[in-house]
């Protein structure tokens, strides 16, 4: 019997866990359902609204060091979650949470394509000698674009409020995923052509 209980909790507990992160594909669609954060409301009496989206883009990779020097590609190691458990919304309304959604999917996107500009560079960048850590300055550098980007976005939309802006914006950021489209998560690019001197 004690067998048969751990097995349920653990079933329900795998579940539970599973819930609160989702991995970036063009069919993921966002909703007010994935702000999880006990945080998120929606009240008439608050003052001013406020979204943390919940997009992160990660890098995690754990090698000997004989298979760091012979691999090439990272693009299995970078990946692009959305923690529902620290996704937050604050609105004083529904039209405006709405709308804060709206632009929480424009940010998983624009993060999706910074990690796609990131992966692309670690394949560029990589030889057979280079340092382990050469990533840091490239994750640092897509890390402070795709803040920047996302703040004037943020500004010129009003958070999504201005929603043929945003639309635009999230457009354009839909067509630079799709340029790099060799450089998802499962994809493998091609090789690199050497300069002949």
């Amino acid at each position: 019997m004690r067998n048969i209980l751990l097995a349920i909790f653990l079933f329900f507990a795998s579940h539970t866990f599973s819930q609160t992160k989702l991995e970036w594909g063009s069919e993921v669609v966002l909703s007010l359902n994935n702000f999880k954060s006990e945080q998120t409301e929606i009240n008439n009496k608050l003052e001013s609204n406020f979204i943390q989206t919940g997009a992160y883009m990660n890098f995690n990779y754990q090698m000997s060091n004989y298979e760091f020097m012979f691999t090439k590609n990272f693009n299995s190691k970078v990946s692009t979650d959305f923690i529902e458990s620290m996704a937050v919304i604050s609105a004083v309304d529904s039209a405006t949470a709405n709308y804060m959604v709206s632009f929480a999917q424009y940010n998983f996107d624009l993060t999706e394509l910074y990690a796609r500009k990131f992966r692309k560079e670690l394949y560029e960048s990589k030889g057979a000698f280079t340092s382990s850590d050469f990533f840091l300055p490239i994750f640092e550098k897509y890390q402070s674009e795709l803040s920047t980007e996302n703040a004037r976005v943020s500004k010129l939309t009003e958070l999504g409020r201005n929603k043929e802006l945003l639309e635009y914006e999230r457009k354009l950021v839909l067509s630079q995923i799709q340029s790099l489209n060799e450089f998802c998560k499962t994809c493998n690019p091609r090789k690199l052509k050497k300069n002949k001197n």
